[in-house]
């Protein structure tokens, strides 16, 4: 059975950073897309950054452009989230989310498909 599983959420003021972390049991991350979407309180679920192949297929939604950073380590079958300047507007559940069957398209400038593997989230909040 596969788990997901998201941690490194918590509070944080304006201006400052989290790391977030992804890992999985019974799934070993590989060169396939994963990903973080994100979904604020009233708000339509975002999705925010993907990664696929070598590290030169990444995406970013246009509201962290900049500021976040995703990346692999598949030694340690982790996947992180990096994220500066944060604000009020980035609280949020993160969710890790992972495509093993390569149904999912990552371009620098898409983030298309459908993940079948999705964590239960981890909640990061920014106070002003």
């Amino acid at each position: 059975q596969v788990q997901v599983t998201e941690s490194g959420g918590g509070l944080v003021q304006a201006g400052g950073s989290l790391r977030l972390s992804c890992t999985a049991s019974g799934l070993t991350f590989g060169e396939y897309p994963l990903g973080w979407f994100r979904q604020a309180p009233g708000k339509a679920r975002e999705r925010i950054s993907c990664l696929y192949g070598s590290y030169t297929d990444k995406y970013y939604a246009d509201s962290v452009k900049g500021r976040f950073t995703i990346s692999r380590d598949n030694a340690k079958n982790t996947v992180y989230l990096q994220m500066n300047d944060l604000n009020p507007e980035d609280t949020a559940m993160y969710y890790c989310v992972a495509d093993p069957e390569y149904q999912v398209l990552v371009t620098t400038t898409m983030c298309s498909g459908n993940f079948r593997y999705w964590g239960h989230g981890t909640q990061v909040t920014v106070s002003p």
